[in-house]
């Protein structure tokens, strides 16, 4: 019955997904000329808008969340029989999430899953707002969209095992958009740069990319991030589809942003962007008013206020932990813990700190670059120097597929992709001097400032001859890798953590319920205190919980 449960709830919350798509498809795709699969992920970008929204004023428990999924079932199957488009959509997307069911069963969740991850997703489900809720837990105070995502998909009987499907959707739909792309582009037999680096990118998503569990909230922004800089790309070639291309980039960046706040750094594309419009005679003006008619931007911008919101509420931060975005004036702000925070960020990405271990001096330690010997000793040469490695291999390999002794010449690369490559560059040497971690960015960055110029220099070898033949038997080899890696990760997991199809939900521990249970205990200590009329009630040795403008609120004792 388990088994059945959780196979039943992966599929009928994915249909829900896809309804939201499948209606935003039909009331905006002809005004905006939207592909499906834009749609299908502009769905999503609108479901966690809702999500953060009505939290402020709602929890996520039963009610709310079936009155959601409802909506999206009902949509499902008014609109997936009403056109042929939907019907071939929905052929792909259910061989896509058949086949990413494989990651769906999982022992074992993120390594964060039982610190933060679970927690905050469940705080969403049990309770409204608090404000000041990043005095509880660190990684409170860094909320992601994956979680108020992960937070509608609290239902009957599945209940809260299924806090990891998010990451899985997120991958589902890129998938969709770059078969889509390279698909597009064979039928017109357009062989490009474009093309061979959504290969290149579809590759390397699935195979390094398979495990679910270690997605977090920085593979699935990553992936997206490999996504933007092709739509980017695209529109150095594609002028008359420019209006379609910046709306699916606001998608992107909207998602890409809302999944790590430390991502607002790739606004800067707009740079790029802003160079390409102009090189290309476009109508900036004209650009900006369909802008202003597009709903998407609204999302977005809508989006935009609900994350600042969010953070102030949680923090007393703007982005935390930018200490300078931080304002002192509220009652449960951690302006005095931003940078120490900020700086324990920063000598964990540069090999200072780890679980059992920390480095003398820290503060002295990320100065500089006194952090780079240690961090090429304990990290490069363990974590970095392996994933160039794989980067190269795959490379070779296609490579290999494709190589032809006849080949054209190599055009010289314009300043449009020059922009863009600079950007990259820009955005790596950033990574490198502030958190030089593959997660926080760096997967994303190293793989384009790759794939990018080798993509230029396949399409200028590539022959038609047995092309579909080649194309099919890579993306026949990645869907293999992905399938048999992670048939390989369950049965370790089978005899590593008891794990069976009996009972396929990942491991709960108690550490999983404690901020919640804290709560709980918090709000009864409180409800007992005003009971005796005492304003403010001191629980515990370093909390304070009281209400204010009928909010709960929690703010941290000076000691």
């Amino acid at each position: 019955m388990n088994l059945v449960i959780f196979i039943t709830s992966y599929f009928l919350i994915i249909f829900s997904v896809i309804g939201y798509g499948l209606l935003f498809n039909y009331s905006v795709a002809k005004r905006l000329n939207l592909n499906i699969q834009y749609n299908l992920l502009g769905a999503v970008f609108f479901l966690i808008s809702v999500s953060y929204l009505t939290h402020f004023f709602f929890k996520h428990g039963y009610f709310h969340n079936l009155i959601i999924f409802i909506i999206g079932i009902f949509s499902f199957f008014f609109y997936s029989y009403r056109n042929r488009l939907s019907k071939k959509i929905l052929l792909t997307l259910i061989i896509i999430f058949l086949i990413l069911l494989f990651s769906y069963f999982s022992a074992k969740p993120h390594d964060d899953f039982p610190y933060y991850h679970f927690p905050y997703t469940y705080y969403l489900n049990q309770s409204e707002l608090i404000i000041g809720i990043g005095n509880l837990n660190h990684g409170f105070r860094t909320p992601s969209s994956i979680f108020y995502l992960n937070s509608l998909f609290y239902l009957p009987f599945i209940k809260y095992n299924s806090f990891h499907i998010s990451s899985i959707i997120f991958l589902g739909l890129a998938n969709l958009i770059l078969i889509f792309k390279l698909n597009k582009r064979y039928r017109k037999k357009n062989f490009d740069y474009i093309f061979f680096l959504t290969l290149l990118s579809f590759l390397f998503i699935n195979i390094f990319f398979y495990r679910i569990s270690e997605h977090g909230t920085d593979r699935s922004a990553q992936i997206f991030i490999l996504i933007l800089f092709i739509e980017t790309l695209s529109l150095c070639k594609d002028r008359e589809s420019y209006n379609t291309r910046l709306t699916n980039i606001v998608i992107l960046l909207g998602i890409i942003i809302s999944l790590k706040a430390f991502y607002v750094l790739y606004i800067l594309i707009l740079v790029p962007i802003l160079y390409i419009i102009k090189k290309n005679n476009l109508d900036l003006k004209k650009i900006i008013i369909n802008l202003f008619g597009n709903i998407y931007f609204y999302i977005f911008f809508s989006l935009s206020i609900l994350l600042i919101l969010t953070n102030l509420f949680n923090t007393g931060c703007i982005l935390y932990p930018i200490k300078f975005l931080c304002f002192n004036y509220f009652e449960w702000s951690l302006i005095d813990q931003a940078q120490q925070m900020n700086n324990w960020y920063e000598l964990w990405s540069k090999a200072g700190a780890g679980p059992n271990f920390r480095i003398e001096n820290p503060e002295q330690y990320i100065q500089k670059f006194n952090w780079l010997s240690n961090w090429v000793d304990k990290y490069f040469f363990n974590k970095v120097f392996d994933f160039f490695l794989g980067l190269i291999f795959l490379n070779l390999v296609v490579f290999l597929t494709f190589y032809s002794q006849s080949y054209k010449d190599i055009k010289i690369i314009d300043t449009k992709i020059v922009s863009i490559i600079l950007l990259i560059i820009l955005l790596i040497f950033e990574w490198f001097y502030n958190h030089p971690s593959l997660r926080y960015g760096g997967y994303s960055l190293f793989a384009l400032i790759l794939f990018i110029p080798f993509s230029i220099i396949l399409s200028s070898i590539v022959t038609k001859k047995n092309i579909k033949k080649k194309i099919l038997s890579l993306i026949m080899i990645s869907i293999l890798i992905f399938v048999g890696r992670n048939i390989s990760r369950l049965n370790n997991e089978f005899k590593q953590y008891n794990y069976s199809f009996e009972n396929p939900y990942y491991r709960l521990e108690d550490s999983n319920f404690r901020i919640d249970s804290l709560i709980s205990n918090a709000k009864i200590k409180y409800l007992k205190c005003i009971s005796k009329n005492i304003d403010i009630c001191k629980y515990l040795e370093s909390y304070q919980i009281y209400m204010k403008n009928n909010y709960f609120l929690i703010k941290l004792i000076d000691n």
